[in-house]
């Protein structure tokens, strides 16, 4: 899959309280840590995930969208 055809958007939500966000992930990095903007919790990846957005968003991050499913972005 090409950089161009990733998605760099993902909706995170919050397990705490439930507020989403639409974010701009990175491309270049994963992003260990997420404050919340509706309760301030701030999220980690969870076990076996690589960043935030794997653990929380509605779209993985775009190393994984370009490697698969299962695969590790960060290491």
């Amino acid at each position: 899959m090409s950089e161009a055809r990733l998605v760099l958007e993902s909706t995170l939500t919050c397990p705490a309280c439930g507020a989403a966000k639409l974010e701009t992930m990175p491309t270049d990095a994963c992003q260990y840590f997420y404050e919340c903007t509706g309760c301030h919790t701030l999220l980690r990846p969870k076990a076996g995930d690589c960043c935030v957005f794997c653990s929380y968003g509605s779209i993985p991050c775009p190393p994984i969208q370009a490697s698969g499913q299962g695969a590790s972005c960060c290491r």
